[in-house]
């Protein structure tokens, strides 16, 4: 289940509510009870592994340079 999280506007704690990506949207009361809350942008982690699990392997390189490969000059 994803895990949302917030801000309370109140007292400036953040905090995480687990919950269905259909109720994404839902308000979100702090834990200490305070009603004015904010949804956070979360980042997502991607790890480098495949579905073996062994490391994947770097992307190919476009030849080197700042422009694929060419110079930016």
């Amino acid at each position: 289940m994803p895990r949302y999280d917030y801000r309370c506007r109140a007292c400036g704690s953040t905090f995480e509510v687990s919950r269905p990506m259909i109720n994404a949207s839902d308000p979100a009361p702090c834990p200490d009870g305070h009603a004015d809350t904010v949804k956070l942008l979360s980042t997502v982690a991607v790890t480098g592994t495949s579905r073996g699990g062994a490391p994947a392997s770097p992307p190919p390189s476009a030849g080197g340079g700042c422009c694929g490969g060419g110079c930016c000059s």
